[in-house]
């Protein structure tokens, strides 16, 4: 596992840095990926959205391609690929929702 990073305008705090290792350690050897998804949920939460920078730090602390991060993070509505407020709506537009009146909501 590598921590550095080559930008050092994006590492975790120190406290989530010892979060991000205690992730990381629940994964055998070989299947540190598997702690993506929380890894950038700590990310997330420190920087308020998933930036590029940020995707690049995730990817080397994992010694994964930054692109396999980028896919995980595009592919998901819950990381923010940029910045948003502090108080996000987001609005279902899945065929369950639409069967259930989603799209005649007043929220448009």
């Amino acid at each position: 596992m590598t921590t550095e990073t080559n930008n050092p305008s994006v590492q975790f705090t120190p406290e989530r840095l010892a979060k991000a290792k205690e992730i990381i350690a629940r994964y055998p050897e070989g299947k540190q990926k598997s702690a993506l998804l929380p890894l950038l949920h700590v990310l997330q939460e420190q920087e308020g959205w998933t930036s590029p920078e940020g995707m690049d730090y995730v990817a080397r602390m994992l010694d994964i391609q930054p692109i396999e991060v980028y896919e995980v993070a595009s592919f998901y509505t819950m990381y923010h690929l940029n910045p948003v407020g502090k108080h996000v709506i987001e609005y279902c537009r899945t065929g369950p929702c639409c069967l259930m009146g989603a799209k005649k909501s007043t929220l448009t």
